[in-house]
């Protein structure tokens, strides 16, 4: 899984920043947390590709979907004929219908917009969901977690053929798969006899703009990554209260009640241009894990616990 920060400003963009946008990258297929103004340039700047299966949206304030005109023309003219899904907060639709067609096109490709509430699965993908969990900003908002299923036990094949005497060949297949064989003298070998227990997936949270609240912190539990509105340093934590928004400082604190392995700051206000460090360092005193306030372009590997391949 591979995370690339297209853009990481406040409501405002800067020399330096773009409005928001995420891409993430998971055996193969792309996804795409809001699009500010400008993803699609970002998205050739940066070199993620453009075969986006995916969109989410956070909520509808312009900095977060601004980009989806211009993304959605752009597919069109290179004649795009796969269908995408906008997965948007609940009741919103129609907002996002009126932003596809704003030139007064349809798109040449099939766009399914699909509304979502806290708690409900945006996406069933087999070995993974994409799950809406609730947020606290000033407009129906909701945040967005990638949670990859348990992987299978590693299979002890040092021990199977050895030590019990089984041959390669498809009674291993069926062993990692959870049954149960008979051997030819009649031995019957269990599962858990060759197969470690589950190894555990891994989980990418995206807040987008939020003040501290618990529904980030039920869902960033045991988080790889936890990527969190931080617009403000902790001088201005009324203000960032006021404006739906947090901290620096705020989303250490979630992110080490969460039990967050690693914590992005994002949405960073334009009044930090040039000192985001102090961001930065505000979050580090805090968290107990890795913090990083990534500048647009910057890239994340989320590896499997522990540095275990998917195998």
């Amino acid at each position: 899984m591979h995370v690339t920060f297209l853009g990481t400003s406040g409501a405002v963009p800067t020399t330096m920043r773009n409005p928001s946008a995420v891409m993430v990258r998971r055996e193969g297929e792309r996804f795409l947390f809001d699009a500010g103004e400008g993803t699609q340039r970002q998205m050739m700047r940066f070199s993620t590709g453009f075969a986006v299966s995916h969109v989410f949206v956070s909520h509808l304030h312009g900095d977060h979907v601004l980009g989806l005109p211009g993304l959605i023309q752009t597919w069109d003219f290179n004649d795009r004929e796969e269908p995408v899904a906008i997965h948007t907060p609940a009741g919103t639709r129609r907002r996002i219908r009126d932003l596809i067609t704003v030139t007064g096109n349809e798109p040449s490709f099939p766009v399914r917009v699909n509304e979502v509430s806290p708690g409900d699965v945006a996406l069933d993908g087999g070995e993974f969901e994409v799950r809406a969990f609730e947020t606290d900003h000033r407009a129906t908002s909701v945040g967005y977690a990638i949670v990859e299923d348990d992987r299978k036990g590693r299979f002890d094949r040092e021990k199977a053929e050895e030590e019990l005497g089984i041959e390669p060949g498809p009674e291993y297949s069926k062993l990692h798969n959870g049954e149960s064989v008979e051997l030819d003298d009649g031995t019957v070998v269990q599962p858990e006899q060759v197969v470690g227990p589950p190894r555990p997936g891994r989980r990418v949270v995206y807040t987008g703009d939020t003040c501290p609240t618990e529904g980030v912190v039920e869902a960033a539990v045991d988080a790889d990554l936890l990527i969190h509105d931080a617009t403000f340093a902790e001088d201005r934590r009324e203000r960032a209260g006021q404006t739906g928004h947090s901290t620096a400082k705020q989303a250490a604190e979630i992110a080490n009640r969460a039990g967050a392995k690693r914590l992005a700051l994002t949405h960073v206000s334009t009044r930090y241009a040039g000192q985001s460090g102090r961001l930065e360092d505000e979050a580090r005193e805090v968290f107990d894990g890795e913090a990083v306030l990534p500048d647009d372009g910057d890239e994340l590997d989320v590896p499997f616990p522990d540095g275990e391949d998917g195998d």
